[in-house]
């Protein structure tokens, strides 16, 4: 995408909140990326930390986690391996131009952060929807994280744990509610409450090798079945010819690295368009690879009977995959504290800006507030895990919301950033980018309103 001669509307005095309160918080920053402080000057000239290589495999870890769980489930709704893989590979072509088009906008507009761009390039309303939508998301993503933790405590203390043969009777302690809710509070919650998580960034790198642990996991169990495995039903076609929309919301949810993207443009040597273009171009295929094996293998293991968390469907006392549970809980533990961050950073700047005060001003108060945010965030998430123990159910919701971080947002940008182009004769370049960020803000919105209505009219009223 070729500069434009005009400038981003990227005066912050124009906002009617408090402008420095915002751009203070520096709000999603990710704890793995270090950058140099945003200025003017610093825009380009080669003062990040983070080489082409380094920056493929930080896109790469922030895309991978515990999503893939899902994804032969998706494979299963898609109608099977073709149907799948067409739409996985449909959507990645949107997805790689989702994050170039935020990378031409941070540089456009100077800003270093997901929703500082949309603020800057959008103007007011479009940014506090996108802040609303990442609390909203991070939120939801935290509900899943419990979820999964339950799910894989389940499978590991069934075979440590002998219940006994009573109909109806188990031990208080191997209770799924208990467990989730001793595990949150002794794990998640201290590592919660801190006001900075730098630390979290060399937990993150064990989580990032469970992953891929996880992946080789359920290949290999395709490749070298047990020999106890009943065969299964291997559907080939979807139900319906709208069922494949349902996998939608899982691709979004495992391809979602947007909002981090924009740090980690930003802490590269030499933040270019086109540099950045053939970064998110490897990222992205690694992903797919990733993800591709996990859902084809997991789905033809188990065909239309696949759980919506994969590693439900192995047998408690399977070795290999009692491994692959615990290094999921641990990438689950390090991730909750690190996506609570990210939506408490939100809603404190989304509070800064409504009140007007700066944070030297507010410092007194951040602890406690912190705290309240904290706890609040933290119990309504545990209680809602407690009752609702399908991760199909959570990511049937925030999936939509993560269409909106790939397709949406990145689609109002480009449209904006060529409407404050000054330009005497628009070419059909100009033209062609426009009409591709309209396409891209429709099906986002398609996206999002067909997942959203699925998942209040079909999951949350089952």
């Amino acid at each position: 995408m070729a500069q434009g001669t005009g400038s981003i509307n990227s005066d912050y005095k124009d906002w009617e909140w408090s402008a420095d309160a915002g751009e203070r918080a520096r709000l999603l920053q990710s704890p793995s990326v270090e950058t140099v402080p945003k200025s003017g000057e610093s825009q380009g000239n080669g003062l990040g930390a983070t080489s082409a290589l380094g920056a493929v495999f930080i896109v790469v870890n922030a895309a991978l986690g515990a999503g893939l769980l899902n994804f032969p489930a998706a494979f299963s709704m898609a109608g099977g391996v073709a149907a799948g893989i067409t739409l996985q590979m449909c959507m990645l072509i949107f997805i790689i131009g989702g994050l170039v088009i935020l990378a031409y906008c941070s540089q456009a507009s100077n800003e270093r952060t997901y929703q500082e761009v949309v603020w800057a390039v959008c103007g007011k309303v479009p940014g506090v929807l996108c802040e609303v939508a990442i609390a909203i998301y991070t939120f939801g993503t935290c509900i899943a994280f419990l979820i999964i933790i339950g799910d894989q405590e389940d499978k590991i203390i069934a075979a440590l744990v002998v219940e006994p043969k009573e109909a109806g009777s188990s031990r208080w302690y191997t209770d799924r509610k208990f467990t989730i809710s001793i595990t949150a509070f002794l794990l998640i919650l201290p590592l919660s409450i801190p006001k900075e998580i730098g630390f979290q960034k060399y937990a993150s790198s064990l989580s990032v090798i469970g992953t891929w642990y996880v992946t080789a996991v359920i290949i290999i169990k395709y490749l070298w079945p047990d020999k106890e495995l009943v065969p299964v039903e291997i559907p080939t076609s979807p139900s319906t010819w709208t069922a494949v929309f349902n996998a939608m919301p899982t691709i979004c949810f495992g391809f979602q690295c947007h909002v981090s993207s924009v740090p980690v443009f930003n802490s590269m040597k030499q933040p270019e368009v086109k540099t950045w273009g053939a970064v998110v171009t490897a990222a992205m295929v690694i992903a797919l690879f990733v993800y591709t094996g996990t859902g084809v293998c997991g789905f033809l293991t188990f065909g239309a009977g696949v759980e919506q968390d994969v590693l439900m469907s192995y047998p408690s006392n399977d070795i290999p995959v009692a491994l692959a549970r615990a290094f999921i809980i641990l990438c689950v533990l390090t991730s909750y504290p690190i996506l609570h961050f990210c939506g408490r950073a939100v809603l404190e700047g989304l509070w800064l800006r409504y009140t007007g005060v700066t944070v030297e001003e507010d410092v007194v108060r951040e602890r406690r507030r912190r705290l309240l945010q904290t706890i609040s965030w933290f119990l309504l998430t545990l209680l809602l895990a407690l009752f609702i123990p399908d991760i199909g159910k959570v990511i049937s919701v925030i999936g939509g919301l993560a269409a909106c971080f790939i397709f949406v947002f990145p689609g109002l940008c480009l449209i904006q950033a060529k409407l404050s182009e000054i330009q005497e004769t628009r070419a059909i370049s100009w033209w062609a980018q426009v009409s591709y960020g309209v396409f891209m803000v429709t099906l986002g919105a398609f996206i999002f309103g067909q997942t959203t209505a699925n998942a209040i009219f079909v999951d949350l009223t089952a």
